[in-house]
């Protein structure tokens, strides 16, 4: 199989907030419309706490948890080491990474692409991501959305690693 494109799917506040408690800090409806879609039929990587935060098993989608912890199991999880195992097990011409923040650090050299979903705002929690270098990433698609019932507001926004 050809080298698959690497896909970090991921929501931030401007602050570079991605998590607090195990959790999204927000509720965005569209957010997660977006993340299915874009997910659906897909391997997804993450690791074993984001995997544990999900609501469930997603469907239509596999799980590859990478852990370190060689006893670790779940059901429905297809579990990996390193990156070079979740690439070769999801065996696919597109793969989500989806979390957490030390799972898209390991990712980050191969990705690219990235569909972000920029959260406005300064937003209180314990798991960052830094900013993505303007250098490395270019901002090839954007759709801004206004604040609304109580929501922030948000952009939908793609990059691509530049050449």
């Amino acid at each position: 199989m050809n080298r698959p494109e690497i896909v970090l799917m991921l929501a931030r506040a401007d602050n570079g907030v991605i998590g607090r408690d195990g959790k999204l800090p927000w509720h965005l409806p569209a957010d997660l419309r977006r993340f299915k879609m874009l997910t659906q039929g897909r391997p997804m990587v993450m690791g074993r706490k984001t995997f544990e935060s999900l609501p469930g098993l997603l469907d239509g989608r596999r799980h590859i948890v990478l852990t370190h912890d060689a006893d670790w199991q779940d059901e429905g999880a297809e579990v990996v080491h390193d990156v070079e195992g979740a690439i070769r097990v999801a065996n696919a011409p597109v793969i989500s990474v989806i979390g957490g923040a030390e799972i898209f650090r390991l990712f980050a050299d191969r990705a690219d692409r990235v569909e972000l979903t920029q959260v406005h705002g300064d937003v209180v929690g314990d798991v960052t991501v830094p900013p993505f270098d303007p250098a490395i990433w270019e901002d090839v698609a954007r759709e801004d959305h206004a604040a609304e019932n109580g929501r922030p507001a948000y952009s939908f926004v793609t990059l691509r690693r530049r050449m």
